[in-house]
């Protein structure tokens, strides 16, 4: 799932903890030890939380938590992609 989640962010550029959750099906929770892994791996960064705005009390800042891709392009995470896809029918 780890794989899935960088190749989504790498084709995406920018992404929110809420669409990785509505995307993979899975908790937030769930999903920030592998965003803590791949950011420790210099491929996605955390972005800085929104400030709030002076009348705002609907927004969970917390939802607006978001990730930029970093790592290398997105064609060569296709390409290894490709290659484990075929080394595993041989």
């Amino acid at each position: 799932m780890l794989f899935d989640v960088q190749t989504y962010i790498a084709n995406h550029g920018i992404v929110s903890i809420t669409d990785l959750s509505l995307h993979f099906h899975t908790d937030s929770q769930a999903l920030r030890p592998m965003l803590t892994k791949l950011s420790r791996k210099g491929r996605i960064r955390p972005l800085p939380l929104p400030e709030k705005c002076a009348d705002c009390t609907g927004c969970d800042l917390l939802s607006l938590e978001c990730y930029e891709w970093v790592g290398v392009k997105t064609t060569h995470i296709l390409r290894r992609s490709a290659c484990k896809d075929y080394m595993v029918g041989i």
